[in-house]
């Protein structure tokens, strides 16, 4: 999608300019799909026979097409013994399937690079998503050999073994960056009860050592159209695309037994969490995590503008009282928005000579001035002309449509994908400093500090 189209979008969903809703688009005659909803120039589908959820958002700017299939699956599904399953079998969701095998020279990655498109994957808390950027030309392929591995993959013992050893490298490379074992035992501190507790690409252990039929048993129970949504961006004719969908999807059934829901729920914190990681190094870290509402809480909006002010550019309150004066190199603040309880994250990556303890400080000191004092209308126009830019930009492609979208997918509604921009330009300055005060004490987050340390230095 392009810059104008997005920013077009962007405008209607705020309501900068009066337009004319369009008219919901006919469900074509015998195509198997209920019409289920129409927003923002996308429209939601529901294929009849199995429940599969498909979004549409025609955009004819540019001749190329991104498919994407998300399913609601990440680590949030997992348990001790199975952890970093869903990572691994993203992994082996490209080793082929029945119908589509590398021997055969119509793998999915041949088929991709042969039309000259981008595929890829990611696998996340809350789900799983695969996608393709091709050639309009190129799209009914692309979705047969996707649909083929919904339900035909082939996980085999060996694939597993070998792509085994390349996540437990990805393991590896992880635990070499402080800030990210940091993030971790921020993360495994914070949560209590959640799955949120575990990383997302697993503990070692599970990942050398989960057998293949407890692969094949995480996929039978959560690979099904009725735990997935299909998204079409791009150039494509509607009603065409999703004949092909139908083709070669509608012949699977919805899953024989009820997705497993995750029915767990943190318990309140009693107090304040510390983890303290030590290792060979030579700057420091501070990060400060509280846990604040699911992904589709409306305080999210508040919450997105508190980090802009806190975190966004050099005119933003860390900045200057960190960056400027010498305490850090960088900071900054963020909501990793989950479908169950989000992280709050706000952090400082020292400067030499500066200490965590005065660090620290400065970051509550930051925060505490706006649970006292709130924020400035100047401030708080700043940020939503800031917020509004960077998410033109951030939509700007097909490919970035649809990797937005999926996001909203996976926390349980993508018509937030319209909603939000709107939400966050009615936040007001009340709102900031309300969010401020309901989610942050010293009380319910938790503190890490990354202190370095030099080779043979004792710990």
């Amino acid at each position: 999608m392009t810059l104008a189209r997005t920013a077009a979008l962007l405008v209607a969903a705020l309501g900068i300019a009066a337009t004319a809703a369009a008219a919901p688009p006919a469900v074509p005659p015998g195509s198997g799909f209920s019409l289920v909803r129409s927003l923002g120039g996308i429209d939601e589908y529901r294929l009849d026979a199995n429940g599969l959820t498909v979004l549409l958002a025609h955009d004819a700017s540019a001749p190329v097409v991104t498919f994407n299939v998300t399913y609601l699956v990440g680590s949030r599904n997992e348990v001790t013994g199975t952890t970093g399953a869903t990572h691994l079998l993203e992994h082996l969701m490209f080793k082929g399937s029945r119908n589509f095998e590398s021997a055969g020279g119509n793998s999915l990655k041949q088929y991709v690079e042969r039309v000259g498109g981008n595929y890829n994957a990611t696998t996340s808390t809350d789900r799983t998503h695969y996608f393709a950027t091709v050639g309009r030309d190129a799209l009914q392929g692309y979705i047969q050999v996707e649909a083929d591995r919904m339900r035909n993959l082939s996980l085999r013992e060996s694939d597993r073994q070998s792509e085994m050893t390349v996540v437990r490298n990805e393991f590896e490379r992880g635990k070499n960056d402080p800030d990210n074992v940091l993030i971790e035992e921020v993360r495994a501190a914070a949560y209590e009860a959640l799955p949120y507790h575990h990383p997302t690409i697993g503990w070692r252990s599970d990942i050398e050592h989960v057998p293949i039929e407890r692969l094949r048993e995480f996929y039978d129970t959560f690979y099904w159209p009725n735990n997935a949504t299909v998204t079409v961006a791009g150039d494509f004719v509607p009603a065409q695309a999703l004949g092909w969908i139908r083709e070669y999807y509608g012949g699977y059934s919805a899953s024989p037994k009820p997705i497993p829901p995750m029915y767990t729920e943190e318990p309140e914190q009693s107090g304040a969490r510390r983890v303290t990681v030590k290792r060979p190094g030579e700057l420091g870290t501070v990060l400060i995590a509280h846990k604040v509402p699911v992904g589709l809480d409306p305080d999210q909006a508040p919450l997105a503008v508190l980090d802009a002010i806190l975190g966004d550019g050099k005119s933003a309150r860390l900045y200057r009282e960190l960056v400027d004066k010498g305490l850090a190199l960088n900071a900054g603040a963020g909501v990793d928005v989950s479908h169950d309880l989000s992280l709050h994250m706000m952090y400082a990556s020292l400067a030499p000579g500066a200490k965590q303890e005065e660090v620290e400080k400065a970051l509550w000191t930051c925060l505490q001035a706006i649970q006292e004092h709130g924020v400035s209308v100047q401030e708080l126009e700043r940020v939503k002309h800031q917020w509004r830019a960077q998410q033109a930009y951030k939509r700007d492609g097909t490919a970035g449509v649809v990797s937005e979208l999926n996001e909203y997918v996976s926390i349980g509604d993508w018509t937030l994908y319209v909603k939000f921009p709107e939400m966050v330009q009615k936040v007001t300055a009340a709102d900031v400093q309300r969010v401020a005060r309901r989610y942050f004490s010293e009380d319910t987050g938790t503190t890490g500090w990354f202190v370095p340390t030099r080779t043979g230095e004792s710990k």
